[in-house]
């Protein structure tokens, strides 16, 4: 092959691999162009709501939202103490149970059997309650306690919330766990150290923001659940610390006064979806520094 063959050869592959470079730049400027597109198009819709939220919500904070009941319809004042203490009971409630059932099964997956028969049925029915829709699960709770003991109850919504906390927990609490390295528990496990002390004391504690993180979350989420309580908790229009009977919460509330055509009724609900805003925002907060500072 002469020189001015070679040179050729060269220059054809050199404009080949140009024309090929040109149409990656091109594919990769439109893939980013619909990628910024989409993103600004969700910042859109989401800006938006806050700023409903913020503008309608502020207007219906007052003391009387914290310190008296729901009014009846078409009626002057009133507030939504009741269904604060609602919610914060039966979501209190929830996260104190759920949250430990959801550790130790995390526990269990991750450091006892995370190969056997009983961990991939565990892992199984848990994916299926991840995504399962909360009516179903407020449905099933109906069913098994409401309609056995024939009374809506707040002890029926607080246990309805436990069963979204708990999958949320494991999924999280394995996955936390799954990522401490194993050099950790080998060095323990190399000086004597019992398998129980070894997880409370090491793994654990190393996993302990990503845990923490993955409680906040199913928190945010029990917050505005909506469709359970319907079907458990039902609602009350008074002040009511007795969770063996039916029971105001803050989404059924707003559920019920934003369908109304009263304008209090209206007013107070944009205060509660507010409330509710704020606080599912500063758990997301929360969980987001928890996850950085184990980062």
């Amino acid at each position: 092959m002469t020189t001015a063959e070679r040179l050729l050869q060269a220059q054809t592959l050199q404009e080949t691999r140009e024309a090929r470079f040109a149409v990656r730049k091109r594919v990769n400027f439109i893939a980013l162009t619909l990628s910024l597109a989409a993103m600004a198009f969700g910042v859109f819709w989401l800006i938006w709501i806050l700023w409903e939220t913020l503008r309608l919500g502020v207007g219906g904070l007052a003391l009387a939202t914290f310190t008296e009941m729901t009014p009846p319809p078409n009626d002057v004042g009133g507030g939504i103490a009741n269904a604060i203490f609602g919610s914060l009971a039966m979501v209190t409630l929830a996260t104190c149970v759920g949250t430990p059932i959801g550790i130790m099964a995390g526990i269990y997956l991750a450091e006892y059997n995370p190969r056997g028969w009983l961990a991939s049925v565990t892992r199984f029915v848990n994916d299926i309650l991840l995504s399962a829709p909360s009516i179903v699960i407020g449905l099933f709770v109906y069913a098994v306690v409401v309609a056995y003991f024939k009374s809506f109850s707040g002890l029926a919504g607080a246990m309805a919330l436990a069963l979204i906390v708990i999958p949320v927990v494991i999924r999280t609490t394995e996955n936390m766990l799954q990522l401490v390295p194993p050099g950790l528990r080998e060095a323990a496990y190399a000086l004597g150290t019992p398998k129980w002390k070894v997880i409370l004391s090491i793994t654990l504690r190393a996993a302990r923001a990503g845990v923490v993180t993955g409680v906040l979350l199913a928190v945010a989420r029990i917050a505005g659940e909506t469709a359970p309580l319907l079907f458990t908790a039902l609602n009350n229009q008074f002040w009511t610390a007795d969770m063996s009977q039916p029971m105001a919460s803050l989404p059924v509330t707003i559920f019920k006064f934003a369908m109304s055509p009263y304008e209090n009724w209206q007013q107070l609900a944009w205060a509660g979806v507010f409330l509710i805003t704020v606080a599912v925002l500063a758990l997301n907060i929360l969980a987001r520094v928890l996850t950085r500072k184990a980062l």
